[in-house]
């Protein structure tokens, strides 16, 4: 912030000061002339009154300067709490430093609380996520167990694989806050991270038939094994939610270095939604006519790709398809 304008607040801040000073100028000055004094006195009284005046001026305004300057450090310093304020020259600005104080004392324990509230119900959902997995894992035994309509017993292992999918999610949503304490960072084969992400999947290939066209992926990328399958898998999922009939393709993109491309003949995805399709939340056309969609998927690729230091873009066309790209070459990791 410039002298200049500093200068200018001084100045408004004074107003009134400077207009009292100079209406009891010219009150001296219509004495001296009501009494027919000789014009030099008053010429000398108006000199030296206005030197002192100056002078005055001059000091107030850099006690002006170096609070505003103060103030300033307080302001940048103000995250961490109020800081050091000026010292008050009178009694009001006492009261206003003694309301800033409350006030900032009172959001600090306000985000405290709410801090300890997040907490609180992060460690909930993880320890449910984690004991709900117990009864999904006992349902999927009884049912390889169970005898009867074969296509019944089907639909109802596609449905609890959903279920588990769906409390994954929750699960690395959750992770998501500390993922840098969770991240450990090897080259891998692609293929084999390829691989595993779509035999999770066979199950839903059988039942819609939807067939695979698997390239070879001759490609080793530095990256987290556990979350970047986490994306594959979410990309797969997609893929066969909105394919009914025709195949997912998945290959290198042999123009971009390292970029994966995992390719479908789904329904695609209107053009007016693909700017914001990895928005937290954000649905889409495709995800209120599903009535299912969480608006969450998407969003927690993005940003675990950013954190991986990989990057995901994604193009569509209604009616033929969604192509999506998983560029893997990394070129410095986000500050974690």
């Amino acid at each position: 912030m410039n002298m200049t304008f500093v200068f200018k607040a001084y100045l408004k801040s004074r107003i009134k000061v400077i207009a009292a000073f100079v209406l009891m100028m010219l009150v001296y000055a219509l004495v001296y002339a009501l009494y027919y004094l000789p014009l030099e006195p008053i010429v000398y009284s108006a000199e030296l009154v206005t030197a002192l005046a100056v002078v005055f001026a001059s000091i107030d305004f850099w006690r002006f300067y170096q609070k505003h300057q103060r103030l300033n450090a307080a302001i940048s310093g103000a995250t961490a709490g109020v800081g050091e304020l000026p010292k008050p020259r009178d009694l009001l600005e006492e009261n206003y430093q003694t309301l800033i104080r409350v006030l900032a004392e009172s959001r600090a324990e306000l985000i405290s609380q709410f801090d300890n509230r997040q907490t609180d119900m992060i460690d909930y959902y993880t320890l449910w996520a984690h004991q709900i997995k117990t009864p999904i894992s006992a349902m999927g035994v009884l049912l390889q167990t169970e005898e009867g309509d074969r296509e019944r017993i089907s639909a109802y292992r596609q449905e609890l694989f959903k279920i588990e999918q769906y409390v994954e999610m929750v699960l690395q949503y959750l992770r998501l806050e500390s993922m840098s304490a969770d991240l450990l960072l090897v080259e891998y084969n692609l293929g084999d991270l390829v691989r595993q992400a779509v035999k999770k999947y066979g199950i839903i290939f059988i039942n819609k038939k939807i067939s695979l066209e698997l390239a070879e992926l001759d490609c080793r990328v530095l990256t987290d094994e556990k979350w970047l399958v986490f994306v594959l898998e979410q990309i797969i999922s997609n893929a066969l939610k909105y394919t009914n009939q025709g195949k997912i393709s998945i290959y290198l993109d042999h123009q971009a270095e390292k970029t994966l491309i995992i390719e479908d003949t789904g329904v695609g995805i209107r053009a007016e939604d693909i700017a914001r399709i990895f928005d937290r939340g954000f649905t889409g056309y495709n995800g209120r006519m599903d009535k299912k969609s969480t608006g969450i998927g998407l969003y927690l690729c993005q940003q675990v790709l950013n954190k991986l230091s990989h990057s995901i873009t994604v193009a569509s066309q209604v009616g033929q398809g969604t192509r999506v790209s998983i560029d893997l070459a990394t070129r410095g990791f986000e500050a974690l």
